[in-house]
């Protein structure tokens, strides 16, 4: 099959997989009558990385905190390989929450001018350490666990999490001089975290969902939180960690040949553990995907799940993968569109997905209800899955790169019109095809639509200015965009220039484009 993005001529890009910064996160606890609490902070919606989701304070590892290391090796002398992380937390900490350990194993305020100076250079808090104003004596803090940004993400790190007891009533977090990246500070207990994100009630970044699932687990085994940080720091969870997209929806990175900067196809996994499951998207064609995809199938049936079917958003071979290798890690009837269907080999068992329908996943807490709705702007017959935790949006946006409309697949017209359709239901994530979750889905799919307007609107110019073949046509509506490809460009513009020969905008009699 043809993956039908790329115009003609045109090979696929090189892309290559970000390397990690690294960075930690600190876990301030406090001590309550109904338990341990943990502090977390609601990052601002307009935030690019992470928008409206609750998580711990921190941030990555600087040029100054790793002078501080090499400079002061008297300071934290006792610790390990960790120092410079932790540096990085005790700076962090001054800057986002104005705290910093008293000297004496306390926590103090620190005072207006030092944080303001701190939060306008880092080296400040260097000075600060160096003068005495700041001390990192009496400090303790257990690394309890790691988590590395998986691939699909523009920006990664390698993030530390440290867990540091402050006693009861614990400490006081106020907001830095001018912008922060937190509009709210709450103490939660872990498991009515866990539960207020499994409700639907808030968002947490993936590597938090399984942090705290692992802190729950281990309050449960050793009674209390500080005793559960102790068994986690003695054997911090490391390896393979699911990542728990929403409630219900978990996803699997296969590598794929898909277009840059993307690396890998998001493979989602719906449904509760323990109850039925379907895949969408397993997407594998080479030894590395096939084995990403086994490992997943292996764990789902040893939680006692069910797979009940293949569900496949679009014909794309970044999204189907090798279906015949697929069904030798697992069988189960295939659901997509007529479009879909009718691009991939016959099976007795496939079941047509159309607007309007609608599949329950009957699992321990009850039954999950997930509607299609059709979309078919970037591929004919690709489809959205609708739920409660919010939208497998297959390729209709992206976090990482950008959606090609296909000239001869395509149809920018409908393609918008999809945009529009899912902003209008105003979901809580979009779960894309490509790239991270998309946590704040009205401003990204108004970003898309505005563009992708505007770029309409350039190619029409550009007819209306007397350019009337596709080469200077693309040269004069994308001249605000010098680095795009000229056959991408080129194709795009050709997608748009359809959509305004069906409105009526522009005609072409076989000898160019002429405005209406």
């Amino acid at each position: 099959m043809d993956m039908g993005e790329l115009p003609d001529g045109m090979d696929m890009p090189e892309s290559k997989i970000t390397t990690p910064h690294p960075s930690a996160s600190v876990i301030l606890s406090r001590e309550r009558a109904g338990g341990h609490e943990i502090l977390l902070g609601h990052r601002v919606s307009e935030l690019p990385a992470f928008p409206d989701v609750w998580a711990f304070p921190g941030g990555g590892i600087s040029r100054v905190d790793r002078a501080a290391a090499e400079s002061h090796p008297e300071w934290l002398s006792e610790r390990g390989g960790d120092r410079v992380s932790i540096f990085a937390l005790l700076r962090e900490m001054v800057e986002e929450l104005g705290v910093a350990p008293d000297g004496a194993g306390g926590f103090c305020e620190v005072s207006a001018e030092v944080r303001e100076l701190i939060c306008g250079d880092k080296s400040g808090w260097l000075e600060s350490m160096e003068s005495g104003e700041l001390t990192s004596d009496g400090f303790h803090c257990e690394m309890i666990t790691e988590r590395i940004t998986p691939p699909q993400a523009p920006a990664r790190f390698h993030n530390l999490f440290f867990h540091v007891p402050t006693g009861d009533p614990g400490v006081i977090p106020t907001f830095p001089p001018g912008r922060s990246e937190f509009d709210e500070f709450r103490w939660w207990r872990p498991v009515d975290l866990i539960a207020s994100w499994e409700s639907n009630e808030i968002r947490l970044p993936p590597p938090l969902v399984t942090l705290a699932r692992d802190l729950v687990e281990a309050i449960e085994s050793e009674g209390d939180l500080q005793s559960a940080c102790d068994a986690l720091a003695a054997d911090p969870p490391s390896g393979r960690h699911r990542f728990e997209y929403g409630p219900g929806v978990e996803c699997v990175l296969i590598p794929t040949d898909t277009l840059p900067p993307a690396t890998h196809t998001n493979c989602f996994i719906l449904g509760e553990r323990g109850g039925e499951r379907v895949i969408v998207d397993p997407a594998a064609m080479d030894e590395e995907g096939l084995e990403e995809l086994s490992l997943k199938v292996q764990e789902i049936y040893d939680d006692g799940s069910s797979i009940t079917a293949t569900i496949l958003t679009h014909r794309h071979p970044d999204h189907i993968g090798d279906l015949g290798q697929v069904s030798e890690i697992y069988q189960a009837p295939i659901w997509a569109s007529s479009e879909t269907l009718a691009a991939i080999p016959p099976c007795d068992t496939d079941r047509v997905l159309s607007e309007g329908e609608s599949f329950v996943l009957d699992g321990p807490s009850g039954g999950i209800r997930w509607e299609v709705i059709e979309s078919p702007g970037h591929c004919p017959g690709q489809i959205c899955l609708v739920g409660e935790s919010g939208v497998v949006s297959g390729d209709n946006c992206t976090l990482v790169g950008t959606i090609l409309v296909p000239s001869g697949e395509g149809d920018m017209g409908a393609y918008i019109s999809g945009l529009e359709r899912i902003r209008d239901l105003k979901p809580k994530v979009l779960f894309p095809g490509h790239g991270p979750l998309v946590a704040n889905p009205e401003r990204v799919l108004t970003h898309y639509i505005e563009h992708r307007k505007a770029r309409h609107q350039n190619v029409l110019d550009a007819v209306r200015a007397g350019n009337s073949d596709i080469p200077s046509i693309a040269s004069a509506a994308y001249s605000d965009s010098p680095g795009a490809h000229p056959l991408l460009a080129q194709d795009q513009a050709l997608s748009h220039l359809k959509e305004l020969q069906r409105s009526g905008d522009v005609e072409n009699d076989g000898s160019g484009y002429t405005a209406a």
